[in-house]
């Protein structure tokens, strides 16, 4: 996905010029982990579809110069693209045309694809849209029935909100995450006012990340019954644009399971996540603290 991004030097008025800045990024949540994965060191690919348009080949000759394997399936349309505003204050809001991204049919995923994967990482995106969402099932199954781990970002609150939360939670069922990453306001939208820890019914460890203060990482004990949580917090960093901070997040907490050894079903220790928090705060800070590329279009 294209990220266009417009961050205003002051406040955005009806019917006249702001002055600001527009540039235009590599984007897209699975695209942006799968990225942020690799330059952790970790071999990573991407699936999914683009239009057939130049724009979508300049994505994905992008997407594969940082590193990452990629499966682009051209599709009819055009290329997905999304603008992030982002106010002065740090506030940000998208405006998303998702396009071609959701026509990913499941005959168009290869086995092949998957077959070397330690896990297999979706937005909600990829649950929400059809015939992605097909094709997303058949890859959870496929990663599940040779034991390897299933993560889901519930990504953004007004999708999962619009789809409805009876449907949502249909979706997390039938998935059977390993892995559940949030925000508080998306917890809620699937889960109401109650505690982050019923989020447990749809999978075994879930990770509530808090911004700049830190995330908390909670899992279900031996016994199943047990519920364990921890906070673990990061250092401040001043920064007017965190597009992407939550899905390198992502990345640097599955790099460190991976690289730790840990299956579906393994050990779950306080150690083991406190280890994998702290790679998802560094990685969001690397990605908070570093050049941002443009895409020359």
């Amino acid at each position: 996905m294209l990220d266009v991004v417009v961050r205003a030097q002051a406040s955005i008025e009806s019917g006249t010029d702001v002055p600001g800045s527009v540039r235009f990024r590599l984007g897209g949540s699975a695209a942006n982990t799968a990225r942020a994965f690799a330059g952790l060191g970790g071999a990573a690919a991407f699936v999914g579809a683009r239009g057939q348009d130049e724009l979508g080949r300049r994505l994905v000759a992008a997407l594969r110069a940082s590193g990452v394997t990629v499966h682009a399936v051209a599709r009819r349309g055009v290329t997905p693209r999304l603008a992030a505003i982002v106010e002065p204050s740090g506030q940000r809001s998208f405006v998303t045309d998702r396009s071609v991204a959701d026509d990913l049919p499941a005959a168009a995923v290869k086995a092949a694809w998957l077959r070397r994967a330690d896990v297999l990482h979706m937005p909600a995106y990829s649950l929400l849209g059809r015939p992605i969402g097909t094709a997303s099932m058949v890859g959870a199954r496929a990663m599940r029935q040779r034991g390897a781990l299933v993560s889901i970002d519930l990504a953004s609150r007004r999708p999962l909100v619009d789809a409805g939360r009876a449907a949502v939670r249909r979706l997390l069922d039938d998935v059977a995450a390993d892995i559940l990453f949030a925000n508080a306001d998306e917890a809620a939208a699937v889960i109401g006012t109650r505690r982050h820890a019923q989020l447990l019914e749809f999978a075994p460890v879930v990770v509530i990340k808090e911004g700049a203060a830190g995330c908390r990482v909670l899992w279900r004990g031996d016994n199943q019954a047990e519920v364990l949580e921890i906070d673990v917090a990061t250092r401040t960093i001043a920064a007017t644009d965190t597009t992407g901070a939550g899905d390198a997040f992502d990345a640097g907490f599955l790099h460190a399971l991976v690289a730790g050894g840990y299956t579906a079903g393994g050990l779950r220790t306080t150690a083991l996540f406190r280890r994998a928090a702290l790679a998802g705060h560094r990685s969001a800070s690397r990605l908070l603290t570093s050049p941002r590329p443009e895409l020359a279009l």
